[in-house]
């Protein structure tokens, strides 16, 4: 018979085995909960995924609508103006000249009307060439660069999710973490790119350059419009080496959209300034800079033209502002005169939004997205060509011009000389201890006629492709000297060049 003890006990689950099943239910429990988070876990990721990629192709679709209607834009606005262009030549063979003339000059104002408001309506490389012209009277007529040279503020900023999305797919990760802080307003905003203020997690403050979304496929499309609308205004305008020009507008507007280079260009030229009393750049912060983002260190300043207007509203009260106003350009000259003959690598945008004033003087160069490097071997030959127009060697100036590569049709120098004396004879007036003789309205206008004439007669074909951004940077400093007229800037400019030249 049974033991009833012994029955019960084989009925009846041990304490030990209880345990052992709620153990076992527990972790089978702790798994299903385990897996069925990473289950929703793995699903939110899918639906955001999902999403992103839905935002992407969306972004891609809009983009690739807005890039059909600013072509089918740009190209009707091009043509209108070669168009009209073209049909002025040919009314022109049946009306007088003075007429003519007037038509021409009514025509500049117009076309150079739509040709800016294209670039404000499109942006991209639109808006950077005609910023580029707006500095170019050279190549230009006048009208077109007064009405251009409005551009250099034109660009609306972009909506910052969009500017957001671009800094954390670049740096890999979000925003953050990346900065202790970041101002969603903008500081400044140009045609590729724009630029915020933020604080980084050490506490550094820094200036952060980011592009525009889709920025690149709008610059390869704007710039094959525009060689082809150049090529087809050639006729109307002075005859000159275009295809030289146009190639370094390309060359330019294309090195700006790499955020790498720039960034290699910007350690040369910081270190560089940086050991140079009175002189400073920006100096990048190694760890958040890719190919799409620049970041460096923050300066502090005001636009130049700004401080120059107001020292020179006061001016006729006090005389001694003037020598304030003569250290101020002869520092920024000297700013570019070392990057273009000692260091060989130059900032190649100069206008007053790139040129910053410290509280104590200092200059500030920002920007290195449009620079060029220059060789030695380069740099040496305009050294010369510099040294001789300044002696007044006429045919040293004729053997070094020929050296760089200026050619012109005839083969005879008499253009070229007349251009670079028209350049630089400002300059060999405040070196030579006369002061500066700053040519009038009038005065402006007959060397423009005289240029014209000399480069119809025997027009220059071909010029070296490193002169068309140096060509650029001191005709827009020198726009600087001819608007604030400084009468004390000689002394100040001597020893600067100087060195420059002879080390």
């Amino acid at each position: 018979m049974p033991n009833p003890s012994s029955s019960s006990s084989s009925s009846t689950p041990s304490l030990e085995s209880i345990r052992t099943s709620a153990t076992a239910l527990l972790t089978i429990v702790e798994a299903v909960e385990r897996t069925a988070w990473e289950v929703r876990h793995a699903a939110l990721e899918t639906v955001e995924a999902g999403k992103r990629d839905v935002e992407r192709l969306a972004d891609a679709s809009r983009s690739s609508r807005r890039r059909s209607l600013r072509m089918t834009r740009a190209a009707f606005v091009l043509g209108r103006i070669v168009a009209s262009y073209r049909f002025h030549v040919t009314r022109a063979a049946f009306t007088t000249k003075r007429y003519s003339a007037r038509a021409l000059e009514a025509l500049h104002v117009k076309n150079a009307r739509l040709f800016r408001e294209l670039s404000e309506e499109l942006g991209g490389a639109f808006l950077k060439v005609g910023q580029t012209l707006g500095s170019r009277a050279d190549i230009l007529p006048a009208v077109w660069v007064r009405e251009l040279s409005g551009l250099q503020d034109a660009a609306p900023p972009e909506e910052f999710s969009r500017i957001r999305r671009v800094l954390e797919q670049e740096l890999g990760a979000p925003l953050d973490e990346l900065f202790a802080s970041f101002e969603e307003i903008p500081v400044a905003a140009a045609s590729i790119g724009q630029v915020h203020r933020a604080v980084t997690q050490s506490g550094e403050v820094v200036a952060v350059k980011v592009q525009r979304p889709h920025v690149d496929e709008r610059v390869e499309d704007d710039l094959v419009l525009l060689r082809h609308f150049v090529e087809a205004l050639k006729p109307s305008l002075p005859p000159t080496d275009f295809d030289t020009i146009v190639e370094s507008l390309v060359r330019g507007v294309k090195e700006e959209l790499d955020f790498e280079l720039e960034h290699e260009r910007l350690t040369l030229v910081s270190a560089f300034l940086n050991e140079v009393p009175g002189l400073c750049a920006p100096v990048p912060i190694d760890g958040l800079c890719t190919r799409r983002v620049l970041t460096a260190t923050f300066e502090e300043g005001r636009k130049i033209t700004d401080v120059l207007d107001e020292l020179a509203a006061r001016r006729e009260e006090d005389p001694a502002v003037d020598d304030e106003i003569s250290e101020l350009l002869a520092s920024a000259f000297d700013a570019w005169v070392r990057q273009v003959l000692e260091l060989g690598v130059f900032q190649a945008d100069p206008h007053p939004g790139n040129i910053l004033v410290k509280a104590d003087g200092t200059i500030v160069v920002l920007d290195l997205g449009c620079a060029q490097d220059l060789l030695k071997p380069r740099r040496d030959a305009y050294r010369k060509l510099l040294l001789a127009f300044l002696v007044n060697d006429r045919e040293g100036v004729v053997a070094r011009l020929e050296e760089l590569g200026f050619r012109t049709k005839s083969g005879q120098p008499d253009t070229l000389v007349l251009f670079a004396d028209a350049f630089l004879n400002e300059l060999r007036g405040m070196l030579s201890g006369e002061g500066a003789s700053w040519p009038t309205a009038s005065d402006l206008l007959e060397r423009a006629k005289a240029l014209k004439a000399q480069a119809d007669a025997d027009p220059v074909e071909t010029i070296p492709e490193d002169f068309v951004l140096l060509a650029r940077v001191f005709a827009t400093l020198g726009g600087l000297f001819a608007a604030y007229r400084p009468a004390s800037i000689g002394p100040k400019l001597t020893p600067r060049l100087s060195r420059a030249l002879f080390g």
